[in-house]
């Protein structure tokens, strides 16, 4: 989810750019020989250091992009989309516990993966995993979907389709991207491998009672306004 909404702030600011392989839970040391990082995404623009944040990767789109912007001019929306994508993609916000509350289940792998390719020593001193910041996730996960959920409600109310104001800004993208964390568009839209779609569709029961339809009905709108169907890997 992090570089599917990469490239739909890429897309929205009018960017062309070269996709790089990076291997998911793998040393990626080659990626780390280029650019001093192992994770992705991460923007690489001419001289300037590497971008691996989405604030980082979401400025620089701003700097070098076309077309509206996707950050709005008042200062108070301005800091309202930016601390409502980072509860979405910072640490400790919607996929970072996601991605907690998969680790701990049993059934979150890849049946014909080798795992020993798998760095997971680095990957749970980089995300904090432990077995209480696990238990804790969904409880996190579920905060976030409300308060997302609630600002939908207030928008709809004012006449708004979006998260901010009256128009499409960088919250509403990222909401899009990392709705499919809880719920993968279909198939024929969104193609994955089944392990992948089961993972990504199993909810806890605290997690289906917090998913509002607002929270979806966002996220397809999003898609079919703004981002081109079906995703393409």
């Amino acid at each position: 989810p992090w570089g599917e909404a990469a490239k739909y702030v890429l897309g929205a600011r009018c960017i062309s750019f070269v996709p790089v392989q990076q291997l998911a839970m793998e040393a990626n040391d080659e990626l780390f020989a280029w650019t001093g990082m192992r994770n992705a995404p991460i923007a690489m623009y001419d001289g300037d250091p590497p971008q691996s944040t989405w604030h980082e990767i979401l400025l620089l789109d701003e700097r070098i992009g076309s077309g509206p912007s996707l950050i709005p001019d008042d200062p108070l929306d301005r800091a309202l989309m930016m601390g409502l994508s980072t509860e979405i993609c910072g640490p400790d916000g919607f996929a970072w516990n996601r991605r907690l509350e998969m680790m701990a289940r049993p059934s979150t792998r890849n049946p014909s993966g080798d795992t020993s390719k798998y760095d997971m020593a680095r990957m749970t001193q980089s995300y904090g995993v432990s077995a209480e910041t696990m238990a804790a996730a969904p409880q996190r996960m579920v905060a976030i979907m409300q308060g997302l959920a609630a600002q939908l409600h207030k928008q709809r109310a004012a006449g708004s389709d979006y998260l901010l104001g009256g128009q499409l800004s960088a919250v509403d993208l990222h909401w899009a991207a990392f709705a499919g964390f809880i719920a993968p568009l279909p198939p024929e839209q969104c193609p994955m491998p089944d392990f992948m779609r089961d993972n990504y569709s199993h909810l806890t029961p605290e997690l289906a009672e917090a998913l509002d339809p607002v929270l979806l009905e966002h996220r397809d709108r999003i898609y079919q306004r703004h981002i081109a169907l079906p995703m393409d890997f």
